[in-house]
């Protein structure tokens, strides 16, 4: 009886409470407007469901890919002109009821489309960067707010309705006041908009001064180890707005920083360490000071995308970071490697998140906290409240009475829900209805889910962390509040659990190449794409490859693209020939090709996994992945790059034949591709015991020499290894395959790396830092 008296009401509620949107399916010269609009909502809901589960998944970040936000910003631009005029379509249509047409003048359907106008233009925000270039894109949604609310105030009578369209309305224009606060504060602030050029005048100073210190000092001063130097060093982590004097010509006019004022430097911090027991407790190894060192180099990289003219010497600059970098954060062992490649991962993320954020980290501070997630809902319930008593004319009881009495509200969304779900097997309309229902309650869905998610993104992010530190140290109260204490525990708690600190690597082999077009695909959508975790062995090759280039030691080693590597170990006459080309991708894929032939030919021993081997895995197969995925990363030509993943895919068919070449396995790909360099070839011995094949060099215009070449620099590497010291081998090709990599980074466009950089975790864009940072220059 239940179920039968739950039938007979579903039925009953969508006859008389939906009769109007309903009919708007059935009418057939109704469709044109109908169809397309649900269609166009039912996809573009799923690119935001989509977009914000993914991004709910892949971690704590506020970065939104460029290319998905160019994707997604070109289809809301056409979003509102269409639906405004299906809009009008459904308004002048009207509906069948005596509601729609002697009430409120608008059809259900029209005041449906309505609310999914309101609702996207409220979740635009997840589509827009928070650091604006500009007012374009502001005026453009001003005229979007303002044409929403003439919709809404000059369309809707009903005062329920009213009021409820008016509170979807204040908060698009929330959104769009935030967004302008957002844009004001960062472009007129010295610790945002203004930091390079006040950074770049404090550098000046600061060097300046430390010359003169030396100079008076001369040759008596020794430092006494890292941690001493870190204590030294006055990079500003925060306060530094506070240091402007007056505006000159040549840059800001600043006061000295002295030990008892408010401006937070990297050595204050590092001695803070040494004098707060509550701030040694929840830095224990030292993620804190080392985040407070990163945000500091952030600030010193972001002057290289401004375009400032220099105020300082670039070679006392790059001396200065170098001996901070590479010295100040010595320890010991491989940790020394963790925490060099900790600051600069870090760094790193600073950067895009302040090109490519889509949530207000970068202006993250309690105050914000405050201002922002608390006080403004307070002004927003404020403003809505407001809005009920000017539709209902000051009588808010009224107003509250005709907004219950709203179908959906009266009914209950959730019995709505079930009665559009039962009835759709019997009622072919109620489908359309129920596909509309759903629509509006996903994006309502959306929102608070978006609201949440940056709540939390903004409290777990970086920026916050480093400026709930900075006023930690100025706020001496804090030090001794027991709310605080316990809050910044659980902070530390939540983020341990929510953030990922590992540096990954993608894997991929040219060997498994079997299909042209998949080299052409985006990295992310490329299932032959692994990842592999940055091995702490490769960090501290890379490390000591860093300071070996040091200018400044006696072992000082040019950086080229692996002849430097070869000479070192007395190879350069056997092996040189490898790295003739002028293209890194040849010499990359060259090499490429002779690891992997070396891999599956002489396969290591499960204890040898620790030692060089994995190096130069690792190494080689993330070269490849560059090459094929981001060649503009490369310094080559880039029409020539494009050309390289053709010329491989037509050498390997040749060899392999196109039955192998599409379903053949690895094992069989290596052992033909070998046996293809066996019939010609001329060998001869060596004084040191390398076994010579005579090859032609690869050079300009040799690229489809590139697997051969490969195969013969891999048939000389397994002879060596069969012969004497396999171990041997794999130490030579990490020392090639360490310089080349930092050869990569060093080479690589700046304007190219920038628009990678959304890429935070790429191995190259951290190797690109710290040459900037360090001074570090090919040849």
């Amino acid at each position: 009886m239940d179920h039968l008296n739950s039938s007979n009401y579903c039925a009953g509620f969508l006859t008389f409470y939906t009769a109007n949107l309903t009919a708007s399916y059935t009418e057939t010269r109704n469709e044109l407007t109908t169809v397309p609009a649900s269609l166009i909502m039912f996809i573009l809901t799923g690119l935001f469901f989509t977009l914000n589960l993914f991004s709910g998944i892949s971690g704590v970040s506020a970065i939104l890919d460029p290319k998905v936000r160019l994707f997604l910003s070109s289809v809301l631009s056409l979003f509102l002109p269409v639906m405004s005029y299906l809009f009008s379509e459904a308004k002048n249509i009207g509906g069948l009821g005596s509601e729609s047409s002697t009430i409120t003048g608008l059809s259900p359907r029209a005041r449906l489309i309505l609310t999914w106008m309101l609702l996207v233009e409220i979740l635009r925000r997840k589509v827009d960067e928070i650091r604006v270039r500009g007012y374009l894109s502001t005026i453009q949604r001003a005229g979007r707010v303002v044409w929403l609310g003439s919709l809404v105030f000059f369309n809707i009578n009903v005062v329920g309705q009213k009021a409820l369209f008016s509170i979807l309305w204040i908060l698009c224009v929330t959104r769009l006041l935030q967004r302008i606060v957002f844009t004001e504060v960062e472009k007129r602030s010295y610790a945002h908009g203004k930091n390079p050029g006040l950074i770049n005048s404090y550098m000046a100073q600061m060097l300046q001064d430390h010359k003169h210190h030396h100079q008076r000092l001369g040759d008596h001063e020794v430092i006494q180890g890292g941690h001493e130097m870190l204590k030294r060093c006055k990079y500003i982590v925060m306060g530094e707005e506070k240091l402007v004097k007056k505006v000159t010509a040549y840059g800001y006019e600043l006061n000295a920083i002295t030990p008892s004022d408010s401006i937070i430097t990297v050595g204050k911090v590092w001695e803070l360490a040494e004098s707060d027991r509550l701030f040694t407790v929840f830095d224990q190894n030292q993620r804190l000071r080392r985040l407070c060192l990163s945000f500091a180099l952030f600030k010193l990289l972001r002057r290289r995308f401004e375009h400032l003219p220099a105020v300082t010497s670039a070679e006392e600059e790059a001396r200065d970071s170098r001996d901070l970098i590479l010295k100040g954060l010595h320890g010991s062992g491989e940790s020394t490697a963790e925490a060099l490649f900790q600051v600069m991962n870090d760094e790193v993320n600073f950067l895009c998140e302040y090109n490519h954020s889509v949530a207000p980290v970068v202006l993250a501070s309690p105050f914000f906290l405050l201002v922002n997630y608390f006080l403004i809902h307070v002004a927003v319930f404020g403003f809505c409240l407001m809005a009920i008593i000017l539709c209902g004319n000051g009588d808010v009881r009224f107003t509250l009475e005709t907004l219950s009495s709203v179908s959906i509200f009266q009914a209950g969304i959730s019995r709505v829900g079930i009665c559009f779900l039962k009835q759709a097997a019997v009622w072919p309309s109620a489908v359309f209805v129920a596909l509309d229902f759903f629509i509006t309650i996903i994006l309502l869905i959306i929102f608070f889910y978006e609201e949440i998610w940056e709540f939390f993104i903004f409290l777990l992010s970086n920026w916050f962390m480093v400026s709930l530190l900075c006023n930690y140290m100025t706020k001496p109260q804090w030090r001794e509040s027991l709310i605080f204490t316990h809050a910044f525990r659980f902070l530390m708690l939540l983020r341990s659990k929510t953030r990922n600190t590992n540096l990954h690597l993608k894997q991929f082999s040219v060997l498994d190449l079997s299909w042209p077009p998949i080299s052409t695909l985006p990295a992310t959508l490329s299932l032959k794409v692994k990842t592999a975790l940055v091995p702490n062995n490769l960090k501290q090759s890379i490390m000591e490859y860093m300071v070996e280039h040091d200018h400044g030691t006696n072992h000082y080693t040019p950086l080229t693209n692996g002849k430097s590597a070869l000479r070192r170990n007395n190879l350069f006459g056997q092996l040189s020939w490898a790295c003739n080309s002028n293209s890194v991708a040849e010499v990359a894929l060259t090499w490429h090709i002779a690891t992997c032939l070396l891999e599956v030919e002489c396969p290591t021993r499960r204890a040898e996994e620790a030692s060089p081997w994995k190096v130069a895995m690792r190494l080689s197969k993330y070269c490849a992945y560059l090459v094929l995925f981001h060649p503009e990363l490369l310094p080559d030509n880039q029409e020539n790059l494009e050309l390289i993943p053709e010329d491989i895919s037509e050498e390997l068919k040749n060899i392999l034949g196109s039955w192998d070449y599409y379903f053949s396995s690895r094992q069989s790909r290596v052992k033909k591709i070998m046996e293809s360099i066996r019939g010609g070839d001329t060998t001869t011995e060596t004084t040191t015991g390398w076994t010579e094949i005579q090859v032609e060099a690869t050079g300009k215009g040799d690229q489809n020499k590139v697997v051969t070449s490969g195969a013969k620099l891999g048939k000389l590497l397994m002879n060596e290894a069969n012969s004497s010291n396999l171990e041997t081998v794999w130490k030579v090709l990490a020392d090639v395959w360490t310089e080349l990599i930092i050869y990569i980074a060093v080479s690589s466009d700046k304007e190219r790396v920038k628009d990678v950089l959304v890429h935070g975790d790429e191995l190259v864009t951290l190797l690109w830092v710290l040459t900037m940072h360090t001074g570090i220059s090919s040849c």
